[in-house]
């Protein structure tokens, strides 16, 4: 199963460079990073990023990650992927940009539930 991580141009750049992040400032300051599911990411996005152009879709496999990946509670009871280290280059399993055209974010096919159920990360 793939979990996706939404990153600002900034960060992707940071993460290519230096080949381990910690992730976003609200990552950071919660202590893990943040992720969702594919049937969670298009309300992520809309939540956390509306508007904002330049982003990457990040897809990391969830089983690659070991049990640094843990699945919380978190807004509306939801279970969402949090990781706890520090996300590797080498744990990319696929990286795609995510446009946006008039006003909504263009998800690469392959990579979102057809529905969302709602949520973001929390």
């Amino acid at each position: 199963m793939l979990v996706l991580k939404i990153l600002r141009a900034c960060e992707w750049a940071a993460l290519r460079r230096d080949g381990t992040t910690r992730g976003a400032p609200v990552d950071q300051a919660g202590g893990f990073i943040h992720f969702s599911t594919p049937e969670q990411v298009i309300a992520t996005a809309a939540k956390h990023f509306a508007g904002e152009d330049g982003l990457m879709l990040v897809a990391v496999e969830a089983g690659a990650l070991g049990d640094a990946l843990r699945w919380e509670h978190a807004r509306g009871g939801a279970l969402f992927p949090h990781l706890y280290r520090e996300l590797r280059l080498a744990d990319v399993a696929r990286a795609e940009p995510l446009p946006l055209v008039a006003g909504r974010h263009v998800f690469p096919e392959g990579l979102v539930a057809s529905t969302d159920p709602g949520g973001a990360f929390a």
